[in-house]
Order: C-alpha cells, then structure tokens, then sequence
C-alpha cells in the first residue's frame, strides 16, 4: 500500500477525524436529551397548568382560562366549540403537536366530566431555540475536530522524532564504508530495536563488501600472472616460422582470448576498486580506444556480409580506466559483430556519447528488459557482458539504453554524461 502523505500528517487526520466523530456523536447525543428534557418540561408545565385551571373552573365556572401571547385555553362541551379550530375537535386527552397557520403549536387536552380542557401553546421561540442550539453544536464538532488536528499534528511531532532522526541517520549511510552504529542513541523500545536491527545489517552488508572485494582483487591478481604467460607463449608462437595459416589462425585466435581476459580482469580490480571519474587521474582518449576496439574484432566478420560504418565526430577524453572503458566498447562493438548476419554496421562516436546500431535479428521486446541482468542472455552466450556493461556505466554515471527491433536491427547508446565545460 502506498500513502501519499507522511506518517506526521497520518496520525494528525487520524486524530482530526477521531475528535470529529467523537464530538459529532457526542453532539447528536446531547441534542437529542436537550429535545427530550425541553418536550417533557413543556407537557408538565402544560399538565400543571391545566390541572390548576381544571381545579378553579371546578369551583367557580366563570372563571377566565388563562391567556397570553403564546399560550391560549379553551373549555369545551357538547354544546360550546366555538372559537376552537377544527384541527383540535379531535385530539386525544395528552399532549401533541400540531400546525395551524404553518405555525407549530403544542397541546394539551385533559377531560374532566363532560368537558374537554385544552391549552394550545406557541412552539415558535422553542424551534427558535433548537435552531440556535443545532448551529452551536455544528459548531462545537468543527472547532472540536480543529483541535484535535492540531493536537495530533503537535503530538505526531513528538512521536515521529525519533523515526525522523533514524531515517535522517539512514540516508547518511554509506555502504562501502565503516558502519554507523545508531542502536545506542535511541531509547529501548520499537525505534531503538529498529536502530538495532540497522545497525546489525550494515555489519553483515560490510563484511559482505569486504569479502565480495577481497575475493574480486584476489582472482583478478592471481590471474594476471598465467594470463601474461599464455599471451607470451602465444607471441612466440605466432613468431614461429613452421606454422601454417590455420595454426597461425588458431594463435592469433589465443592471443586474443588472453587479451580480452586480461582486459576483464583489470576491470574486475578495477571495480572492486570502486574508483568514480572524480577518483580517478588518468584520461583516456575515446576516439582512439573505439578505433583500436572496432579493429580487434574485425574478425568476426571476415566471412560475412556486414559492412562497418565509423563515423567519430568529437574526440573526447574520459576520466576513466582505459581498460574499464575498453570492457564497454567490446561488448558492445562484440554483439553487434556477432549477430549481423548480413547488412550494416553504423557506429558513432560524438561529444555526449556512443551509439552502436547494426541490421541483425533484433531482441523481442520481452526479453529487452532483462539483457543487462547477469547470467542473462537472449541470443544465446554467457549473458555476463552486458550486465558487466551496466556495472561500469552505473560506477561511472553514464547511461546506456537500448532499442530493438525484431527483424530490424538493434541499437545501444552510450551516453557519457559529461560536464558542461561552460
């Protein structure tokens, strides 16, 4: 699940909302006792007022029913209705609420004996009131849930700190160097055993660093000793008078194998090595390591069709190993060789980078995606260049894309990204 909002501002909406149907709840509840209490107090005032009219009407008829501006009491009989609106003749004895007039009324209507008493009394003010009450209780819930925003967003500070101390701490991590231990700098609960956790990963990813170069410069050294002896045993070979074509074919063939594992070694320590361009002193000249790179591998196309386009439009120097850079351009240069049947060749050099296009199969657009990982290999081979490409271009900054179609051809581009001399 993704959120699109910080943890702090999180815990603050959760609170803001938890506040809003508190006090909204809240709110409905007090309502409806207030309208309960105020109906209640109405009919017993209403009762008691009948029932003192009721006890003087008893003992002298004439005695005038009580009347103001908002209540009004009638006495009715078989024989005297007058007066009385007609919505009223029917109402039950207890207390009701009616409407005359588009006006709301409440009444009271009690018998005793042959007579019918009735207290009409005016609902207007009361409504008045309810309305009133309503508005203040809207309100109440709005500067309640206010509060409880501003509550959470205070209180999400004080909690989300030590979260934001470790993420800061995180960010500051760097995994080729020494680790960073944070355990002991936060208290022991869920965010120090989390600091805990961190520290305890960065020893593991350390030790696997250290070992991952350690192994890495080993093979490259032990490597270059047997290298150099097969390279120069196959000079001298190459030297040898008696040898026929085929036998020199086969030394040359040696010579460059050892060549290009010499070559892939050194970009082996190098990486190991993990030097940037700002790291590294020494320039290389592009232009003539391309040259140098489209010629050695040549061969590839000595019974083919393919006919290779060079075409070098700036001549730019990289702070970067030679042999790194060669490793890039071999590959890239080695697969468009290797799977042109017949067509062309187009390779570019220019200020910002490289592009390599051929008229070969293609890649299906499936298995583009998965070129540059290791082991992986669409057209067949080891699947280990390209992915060793994408190391080098991922140390170095550089970017490098593909574009492939089926049946048409493929095109890489190498894209040094190099500062603006400006």
């Amino acid at each position: 699940m993704k959120f699109r909002t910080s943890l702090r501002y999180r815990i603050a909406i959760a609170f803001a909302l938890l506040g809003g149907v508190i006090s909204l709840v809240l709110a409905v509840a007090l309502y409806w006792l207030t309208v309960n209490m105020e109906q209640r107090l109405v009919a017993e005032t209403l009762s008691t007022e009948l029932e003192d009219y009721i006890q003087r009407y008893n003992k002298d008829p004439a005695t005038r029913p009580p009347a103001n501006t908002v209540m009004r009491t009638w006495v009715l009989d078989r024989d005297n209705s007058a007066g009385v609106p007609a919505e009223l003749h029917e109402l039950d004895a207890g207390l009701h609420q009616v409407q005359l007039d588009g006006r709301n009324f409440y009444a009271e209507v009690k018998v005793a004996g042959e007579h019918r008493f009735m207290v009409l009394y005016d609902a207007a003010r009361i409504r008045q009131r309810e309305q009133q009450y309503r508005v203040f209780l809207a309100v109440a819930v709005l500067i309640m849930a206010v509060l409880s925003a501003a509550l959470g967003l205070w209180l999400a500070g004080r909690l989300v700190s030590p979260v934001s101390e470790l993420a800061r701490r995180v960010r500051l991590i760097c995994p080729e160097g020494q680790p960073l231990l944070m355990g002991q700098d936060f208290p022991r609960d869920e965010v120090g055993f989390l600091a805990a956790e961190f520290d305890a990963y960065q020893e593991r990813l350390h030790a696997f660093i250290e070992r991952e170069r350690g192994f890495t410069a080993d093979v490259s050294h032990e490597l270059r000793t047997p290298l150099a002896v097969i390279e120069g045993a196959a000079e001298v070979l190459g030297e040898d008078s008696q040898l026929d074509e085929a036998q020199r074919t086969r030394v040359r063939r040696i010579a460059r194998a050892a060549r290009e594992m010499t070559e892939m070694t050194s970009a082996l320590l190098d990486l190991a090595r993990e030097q940037r361009a700002d790291e590294v002193t020494a320039r290389c000249r592009v232009d003539e390591l391309l040259q140098q790179v489209v010629d050695s591998h040549r061969y590839l196309l000595e019974r083919r069709e393919v006919s290779v386009q060079l075409d070098i439009t700036a001549r730019p120097e990289l702070p970067v190993a030679c042999a790194l850079l060669r490793v890039v351009l071999s590959n890239l240069v080695r697969n468009a060789f290797s799977y042109t049947e017949q067509g062309s060749v187009h390779i570019m050099l220019d200020a910002e980078g490289i592009s390599v296009a051929d008229t070969g199969a293609g890649i299906p657009e499936p298995q583009q995606g998965r070129v540059f990982e290791p082991f992986y290999s669409a057209q067949g081979g080891e699947g280990i260049g390209l992915s060793l490409v994408l190391r080098i271009c991922q140390n170095y900054g550089w970017e490098i894309h593909l574009d492939s179609r089926p049946g048409e051809g493929t095109r890489f581009r190498l894209d040094f990204n190099t500062p603006d001399p400006n």
